[in-house]
């Protein structure tokens, strides 16, 4: 879908969809329980899908209560194999790849897009060490076992075997997805294990959700020791908290000159994204600052900072390797619309620039198409937005929200 915006304010009030990340890691929690857990969630977008299909493969069950709640019936009899589509959600993928370790269930995961080119190492050396088989398994071959597979899938990966408990190592500087993997899935081997991280850990917030999430399931780390054999506690009913990440985008708009409230966020939340407040304020300036635990904002403190006085933001490396090649689909980006942008190894330069307008090609990543959306506001003429349907990777409803804000498209 390629749409066209025409450059417009935007004026009203933003409910915040609900935290991507934290229902991830509430979900896989509940597979986990000792009972069903209702989980308060008004909206699903197409990484969440990709959860609740895993949860069903692996042997749980969801009943869906439109427009309020899943729940989640969790994994009781593990089947001896399973079939886990993780759509293209690097979460999904991550967190379910040591769970089935863990649970000791021959699966076979099924991945679209880019997904099969994101980082699993050194996740996929540690579960190797320690019991389990990955391998990679070609489309083609996934077919020949008579595997369905739709058109977007890509790649499959095989896990066979069982995780033993012991001393695990993961580097904290590539995907804090692979340590939060282990801490949910860790707990559950029947003797005690340790994780050790190496380097500094980078989007740290997000293991501090997932140690908050465990504790409310009664699982418990103790300086990332865990004795095994712990049993999740299903908590009943869990609300998912407004998601600061996708806020980010109406609250720049709002710095841009748009009239709008976002409500619905948790100042308290452990969401590393929550900063964002702070970050546009200091866009007014020419500042530089780090990517490091804020990943997925860039795309939009880019767009403030073009509109504004440029920055400099260092430790992006790891945004080449999201759903797309993020630091080079944000100068293109930007490029695009008139302004300008230069990058080596680990640092991306926006410079001042009017924009203008033009034509976006989104390379199929949700953030830098929701970012066009919201430069186009301060644009001077229409912004040609190509491949749009990809926000329904995190914000399935962004357009609608868009117009009824007063974006014509």
């Amino acid at each position: 879908m390629d749409i066209t915006i025409f450059p417009e304010k935007l004026h009203g009030n933003v409910c915040a969809i609900p935290s991507k990340s934290h229902a991830h890691r509430v979900m896989v929690c509940a597979a986990l329980a000792d009972q069903p857990t209702r989980i308060e969630i008004p909206t699903i977008c197409d990484d969440l899908t990709a959860t609740l299909s895993c949860i069903v493969g692996l042997g749980g069950e969801i009943d869906h209560i439109f427009h309020q709640a899943e729940i989640i019936t969790p994994i009781r009899s593990l089947p001896e194999k399973a079939i886990a589509s993780c759509g293209e959600s690097g979460s999904t993928l991550r967190f379910f790849l040591p769970l089935a370790g863990a649970l000791g269930i021959d699966t076979t995961f099924l991945l679209e897009g880019r997904l099969p080119y994101r980082p699993l190492s050194p996740l996929w050396e540690e579960m190797g060490r320690n019991g389990c088989k990955p391998s990679w398994i070609t489309r083609s071959c996934l077919q020949s076992q008579g595997i369905p597979v739709t058109r977007s899938v890509t790649a499959g990966l095989h896990l066979s075997g069982l995780l033993t408990p012991g001393h695990y190592r993961i580097d904290g500087g590539i995907s804090s997805q692979f340590i939060s993997g282990l801490l949910m899935a860790l707990p559950l081997l029947p003797s005690e294990s340790r994780l050790e991280l190496i380097s500094r850990v980078e989007s740290r917030s997000y293991v501090d959700m997932t140690l908050k999430v465990l504790s409310q399931f009664g699982v418990e780390w103790n300086d990332f020791h865990t004795p095994g054999n712990q049993k999740f506690i299903s908590p009943q009913q869990v609300i998912i908290e407004g998601d600061w990440s996708s806020a980010a985008f109406w609250l720049a708009a709002a710095t841009l000159g748009s009239d709008i409230t976002v409500s619905g966020l948790d100042e308290n939340s452990v969401q590393g994204d929550k900063c964002i407040t702070q970050l546009l304020t200091m866009l007014q300036e020419n500042v530089t600052l780090s990517a490091a635990d804020i990943p997925d904002l860039i795309p939009i403190l880019a767009v403030v900072a073009a509109a504004n006085q440029g920055a400099t933001i260092t430790d992006v490396r790891r945004l080449r390797l999201k759903e797309s090649d993020r630091i080079q689909s944000i100068m293109e980006m930007l490029m695009a619309l008139g302004g300008k942008a230069s990058s080596d190894d680990n640092t991306l330069t926006i410079f001042p620039a009017k924009l203008v307008g033009g034509t976006v090609d989104c390379h199929n990543d949700h953030r830098i198409a929701m970012a066009a959306a919201i430069a186009s506001t301060v644009c001077t003429s229409p912004v040609t937005i190509l491949g749009a349907e990809c926000v329904s990777k995190s914000y399935p409803s962004f357009w609608k929200e868009f117009t009824r804000l007063g974006g014509k498209i």
